[in-house]
């Protein structure tokens, strides 16, 4: 996908239905967040639209939301300058740069909002494309929580802890 036929822009109210419609399918998989699976609408909706700093979607030429990711302090007080983030993707456009213009797109706006590093506290280590997205983007693993995760079809893998400077 060309950068110039991807709109990321901060979401809305009105693109929650398009947002839940992206997440819906990611949570219910239960391979990269550990969300249960049962999450309700209105649940996702806290953690994903109205309880993070900043939330965007990225859009294809037609408008349709291809995914999405939130910003937010991962600490109160002292630690509150250092971010976390959480990303989305259309399955059905994986593989087409959109995790890669959010990837960006959010260190961007995570350096205008104040921010000095972002921190993922939880990625999956069967999640191969997000590892080596982030590592691809700079982020480094700084920890590894062994077995910390419970994946529906390997059993429980160990998660990484990746970090950045912002």
């Amino acid at each position: 996908m060309s950068q110039t036929a991807l709109t990321i822009r901060p979401a809305t109210s009105a693109d929650w239905p398009a947002i839940w419609a992206v997440l819906q399918p990611v949570f219910a998989a239960g391979d990269t967040y550990p969300h249960p699976a049962d999450l309700t609408e209105d649940q996702a909706r806290s953690f994903w639209l109205e309880m993070p700093g900043a939330c965007f979607v990225a859009c294809g030429a037609d408008g349709a939301v291809l995914g999405s990711y939130f910003l937010k302090a991962n600490q109160p007080g002292r630690g509150g300058h250092v971010c976390n983030a959480g990303f989305a993707t259309d399955p059905a456009t994986r593989g087409r740069g959109v995790a890669t213009a959010m990837c960006r797109h959010s260190q961007d706006q995570a350096r205008a909002m104040g921010f000095r590093a972002m921190q993922f506290n939880y990625v999956v280590a069967t999640n191969e494309g997000a590892l080596r997205l982030w590592q691809r983007e700079g982020f480094e693993i700084v920890g590894t929580l062994a077995e910390a995760f419970d994946h529906p079809a390997h059993g429980y893998v160990d998660c990484y802890v990746m970090m950045k400077r912002l």
